[in-house]
């Protein structure tokens, strides 16, 4: 017969744990507090957690700066990462509202995770996302002075609801597209923190994978543009994964999964996420793969209003970026004047061009030169079809959509917007039952503004092929396809010319707006 190991009452685990840290305390020892805390703390966990049936594990953080991007410690239960406890010197408390300097610097940053803790030994708050859950626990003493004397049974009661609720967190299955930006926004801005703190060290492994980015693909782009085009690739890509049919999402399998479809997105992820880069970057990378992991892809489908993807990124860019938002212009135009624009110009086609069949004639090319999440190009796909069916019957609509396909290109500068605009054409010509180009849909990531006779890199390795190849395919619809209808919203004030403190002028956007 085998005996049941008896379970540990929460007040025993806590004075234990209040003994660990008098006596760490006690120690006349060049180590800082935070060290001295964290092998009680995470005997704690493992403590109060393992009796509930959860396999509770701890992992001590490696910090790379003063202001280090990581919390102190990431928590596992049943080998799924849950989240993260933060430890501070007695004196700083648990409160980030008294917190100054670096702390406060690094609390402003810890905003964005979903699930943390704050802690100083004998001070305890819950946060997600920035809110407190609760109150602030504080011990009837202090621990590192009085130990086990400075717990009560009700302290510790306390303390065991806030490690259940913790231990006990899942993600939020958001039931809306705007719910969906909302929740993934703040965990792609860590993101790219993340990176940023990573690329400024020479030595790192993702500061080397930026100066490969720069030599071979785009020159000019900054630490801070690298790290926002890393961040904004990887939660697309792992977005795309799951909505084209991904059951366990990792970065491996998000990009065997696009590799069809989405060719270019899937080679940036699989560069961008080798498992050196990845090491400085683990936390919110884990967080992404869980979050989206857990989306219901058919009820957020389901529940939507009309076109999932319309707003999308407008909502996204909003809470991830407000700044980024403004000076890049993504504000999207009306369904409503596009559709306006979309019929004058079909009557145009019509009357002036003998293009009976709209956008789907076969000479026809359409180009959306800052297509944004692609509205312009699917009214006119859709604005076609519906025109031919009309006149023709619904057959027709299968070789119109394929035709229409050929001819429809679309440019975009930022990777976000590419990605959904990527998808929701390729998914329309897939809802047609038409066949999708050999090279893909004709949505290219570029700078429209890039000179057509750019030169683009040689002898690029084998890893950033694909990559080369798509620049070369936008440098080719601009210097050689006869483009007959330009259409679109673009962000008006691009090129205004600003003055620098340096007497120098520049120009707004270009390659490096993006890279």
């Amino acid at each position: 017969m085998i005996m049941e190991k008896p379970k540990v009452k929460p007040f025993e685990s806590v004075c234990h744990f209040a003994e660990q840290v008098r006596k760490k305390f006690s120690l006349k020892v060049d180590f800082s507090p935070e060290a001295q805390l964290t092998s009680p703390v995470e005997e704690l966990f493992k403590s109060i957690g393992s009796p509930s049936g959860k396999t509770v594990e701890v992992v001590t953080e490696v910090h790379v700066s003063e202001v280090s991007g990581r919390p102190d410690m990431g928590v596992t239960v049943n080998q799924l990462l849950i989240g993260h406890v933060e430890l501070k010197a007695p004196e700083k408390g648990a409160d980030p509202k008294k917190f100054k300097g670096n702390d406060r610097i690094q609390w402003h940053k810890f905003q964005d995770l979903p699930n943390l803790i704050y802690t100083n030994g004998s001070e305890w708050v819950l946060f997600r996302n920035g809110e407190k859950v609760g109150s602030l626990i504080r011990f009837s003493g202090d621990v590192t002075q009085d130990g086990a004397a400075a717990i009560t049974e009700k302290d510790a009661d306390r303390l065991d609801l806030l490690f259940h609720d913790f231990l006990s967190w899942q993600p939020v299955v958001p039931s809306t597209p705007k719910a969906l930006a909302e929740i993934l926004a703040p965990l792609c801005r860590f993101l790219k923190s993340d990176v940023l703190e990573a690329v400024q060290d020479p030595a790192s492994d993702l500061s080397n994978l930026a100066k490969d980015w720069r030599r071979y693909l785009f020159p000019d782009a900054d630490d801070k543009q690298f790290a926002d085009a890393y961040a904004q690739t990887l939660t697309y890509a792992l977005l795309l994964a799951k909505f084209s049919g991904a059951s366990i999402l990792t970065t491996d399998s998000a990009a065997k999964t696009i590799k069809a479809g989405h060719k270019l997105l899937s080679d940036a992820l699989k560069i961008l996420s080798v498992d050196d880069a990845r090491k400085a970057i683990e936390i919110p990378v884990s967080l992404l793969e869980r979050v989206i992991g857990a989306v219901d892809v058919s009820k957020l489908s389901a529940k939507s209003e009309g076109d999932l993807w319309l707003y999308f990124y407008e909502d996204f860019l909003g809470a991830y970026d407000s700044k980024m938002k403004k000076d890049r212009g993504v504000y999207y135009t009306p369904v409503a004047v596009v559709q306006a624009q979309v019929c004058l110009i079909d009557e145009l086609l019509a009357s002036k061009f003998g293009a009976e069949d709209s956008f789907a004639d076969s000479k026809v090319v359409t180009l959306d030169p800052a297509c944004g999440t692609g509205t312009y190009v699917l009214a006119a796909l859709r604005h076609a079809l519906d025109k031919i069916e009309a006149a023709k019957g619904q057959g027709m609509r299968v070789n119109a959509a394929t035709i229409a396909a050929t001819n429809l290109h679309a440019f975009e500068i930022l990777v976000g917007p590419y990605s959904v605009a990527h998808l929701r054409l390729t998914q329309q010509i897939i809802a047609e039952n038409s066949a999708v180009p050999a090279d893909g849909v004709h949505v290219y990531l570029t700078d429209t503004l890039e000179s057509p006779h750019a030169v683009p890199p040689q002898h690029l390795p084998l890893t950033y092929k694909n990559l080369g190849e798509e620049h070369k395919r936008a440098q080719k619809v601009k210097a050689e396809t006869p483009v007959l209808v330009c259409l679109g919203n673009p962000p008006y004030d691009r090129q205004e010319i600003e003055e620098q403190d340096a007497g120098l002028e520049r120009r707004k956007g270009g390659m490096g707006s993006f890279w």
